[in-house]
């Protein structure tokens, strides 16, 4: 498993893949997963769901925690709890580093309004802040998965 690094987050952002998508392909490849199918799957995510919410690099991740350790059988408890501290081990380690999973709240702009969208490019975040986001979700899940 090659790590996730800033130029390579940077490169599939150039190329129009969004966070989500960098972050759960991460994970889809440590969890043998097709890489086509994740990219798909995560493609709906990026940017807080494109109107600022919770970041496409944790949702992204969360993908891969609940694919790895999610419920699929009725009343299996055991496993959602597994799932579940997951999630919250993932969440802790991501505002412990970031200060926030809202993805307005880390770029300090609410990218479903034009105006601050044209902010964020035009400060350079989605090519420089989305991608320590996303080594910083890729390292958590690393220890996680």
């Amino acid at each position: 498993m090659e790590e996730m690094t800033k130029e390579k987050a940077m490169e599939c952002y150039a190329g129009g893949i969004d966070c989500s998508q960098v972050v759960f392909q991460y994970g889809a490849e440590i969890l043998g997963l097709d890489q086509e199918i994740a990219l798909r799957v995560a493609s709906a995510f990026g940017g807080g769901m494109f109107h600022g919410r919770t970041c496409g690099c944790v949702t992204g991740a969360l993908m891969a925690i609940g694919y790895a350790f999610g419920q699929y059988k009725p009343g299996d408890e055991a496993a959602k709890m597994k799932m579940m501290e997951k999630k919250a081990e993932f969440e802790k380690a991501f505002i412990d580093i970031n200060g926030s999973l809202i993805c307005r709240e880390l770029l300090g702009y609410d990218i479903s309004k034009p105006e601050e969208l044209q902010k964020v490019r035009d400060a350079g975040l989605m090519m420089d802040l989305c991608p320590k986001l996303a080594c910083d979700a890729c390292d958590i899940l690393d220890e996680i998965l």
